[in-house]
């Protein structure tokens, strides 16, 4: 099989962890990283056995896949260059820094026929993947991710930075568009936006109520999905689905024998609903979405988080973050009806 030509444009932070998964990855080969910062670029480089550049030109037409870690309002240029270039982009979130930008990429991507996928990492988190069967005709949907804060990622808002992962599940889980939402936040530290809350109503009925804070004294990433027969409950940092179901009741059943058991084991028994619970493995979340970025650039996989659904996500982000400034979201809600 012949390997996949990568690279790496942006090797700060998060886009180290990207090159590092490349480089070990054994049907793709690293051939390049680029940042604007030389010493940094020479830094990780050497320690992946690759060429550093600072200029992202110099790589177009010679890679065949690409991951975009840069700053998001860079997202668009470099991404519109890579896919003319002929190469698969995977760009991290947000897609883009505005809803006419996103639509640029799309468009591209679908225009020179290349995978285009966004870099949401949650819908790679085992959890996720485990609860998606069981995340049928949800009704309400609370949503908790709270962070300290930190100087990294304030040039954009909380709902950019923060929020939009759970936009993007959401989105996922209910699948109908958001027909109304109210929302509030507020700076507390930094100059933009560091805690909100917004309230969504989806097409179908189902209403999310979802808060984002990096102002936190702990760091939360909490999912709560209730149905008409069942409440999951999603700890997506501690990886822990927690399923409550009715119990079948059935009048010929016999009376329970609680004679061996504890308080604790009594109380539970003689609650009317039936627990289920399953941890597990942290995992490789950065790594499984790269792997899968790799089988859609073979044609042996389908993209799982796509264009669209970034620029879905993007559209309702942006509107959010519109309402919370008192300003009616006119320009995203025309561009997500186009799209």
């Amino acid at each position: 099989m012949k390997k996949i030509r990568a690279a790496v444009v942006g090797v700060g932070y998060l886009g180290r962890f990207h090159a590092q998964k490349y480089a070990r990855l054994p049907g793709c080969e690293l051939v390049g990283i680029v940042d604007v910062d030389g010493a940094t670029a020479s830094t990780v480089a050497h320690e992946l056995d690759t060429e550093p550049f600072q200029d992202y030109r110099e790589l177009l037409g010679r890679v065949d896949a690409v991951s975009i870690v840069t700053p998001t309002p860079t997202h668009c240029e470099i991404g519109l260059a890579f896919l003319k270039a002929g190469a698969h982009v995977l760009v991290e979130k947000p897609i883009a820094d505005s809803v006419a930008q996103a639509e640029r990429l799309v468009r591209a991507a679908r225009r020179q026929r290349r995978v285009l996928q966004v870099g949401h990492l949650e819908r790679f988190n085992p959890v996720i993947l485990a609860a998606e069967p069981l995340l049928t005709a949800p009704r309400f949907i609370e949503c908790q991710r709270l962070a300290p804060f930190r100087e990294r990622g304030t040039d954009v808002d909380v709902v950019l930075d923060l929020m939009i992962h759970d936009i993007d599940l959401l989105q996922m889980i209910v699948g109908g568009a958001v027909v109304s939402m109210d929302a509030i936040g507020t700076p507390v530290f930094s100059t933009e936006i560091d805690i909100a809350n917004a309230r969504l109503r989806f097409a179908g009925g189902c209403v999310a109520n979802v808060t984002a804070s990096r102002v936190s004294l702990k760091t939360e990433r909490k999912l709560r999905v209730f149905c008409d027969d069942a409440y999951l409950s999603i700890d997506l940092q501690q990886k822990i689905l927690t399923v409550i179901r009715k119990k079948a009741t059935s009048k010929a059943s016999a009376p329970l024998d609680l004679s061996s058991l504890g308080p604790a084991a009594i109380a539970a028994a003689q609650l009317p609903v039936h627990i289920e619970e399953q941890s597990f493995e942290q995992g490789d979340a950065l790594l499984a979405e790269i792997e899968s970025f790799l089988a859609a650039v073979r044609g042996e996989g389908r993209v799982l988080v796509s264009g669209q659904d970034g620029l879905r996500a993007l559209t309702t982000a942006i509107a959010i973050t519109e309402r919370v400034r008192g300003a009616e979201p006119r320009r995203a809600a025309k561009a997500g009806r186009r799209a």
